[in-house]
């Protein structure tokens, strides 16, 4: 009985997977009616610097706060380890 409803389960999977539009979800499309031009704004070469320049501030700021924090926390597991050694030695030692 078990595998007469498992049977007809996964003919009524095929039945509507066969109905269904594929990749429907998708954010883009893959529809006769989608779209794949954007509509961009004009900018400039300056604007263009401008905006390059910024990006790279952006990014050496963000690496900067990056390799701040992962130093901190390098130096707090040191520290945590340094400190769990010595509790380990005395305890030992007891």
């Amino acid at each position: 009985m078990a595998i007469q409803a498992m049977n007809i389960t996964i003919k009524n999977n095929n039945i509507m997977r066969s109905k269904r539009e594929k990749f429907k979800r998708t954010l883009g499309g893959y529809g006769k009616g989608s779209k794949t031009e954007y509509n961009l704004p004009k900018a400039s070469a300056k604007q263009l610097k401008d905006i390059a320049k910024r990006l790279k501030e952006e990014q050496q700021l963000r690496m900067i706060k990056v390799i701040v924090v992962t130093v901190i926390l390098f130096l707090g597991v040191i520290i945590l380890f340094a400190y769990s050694a010595e509790v380990l030695r005395e305890f030992l030692w007891l």
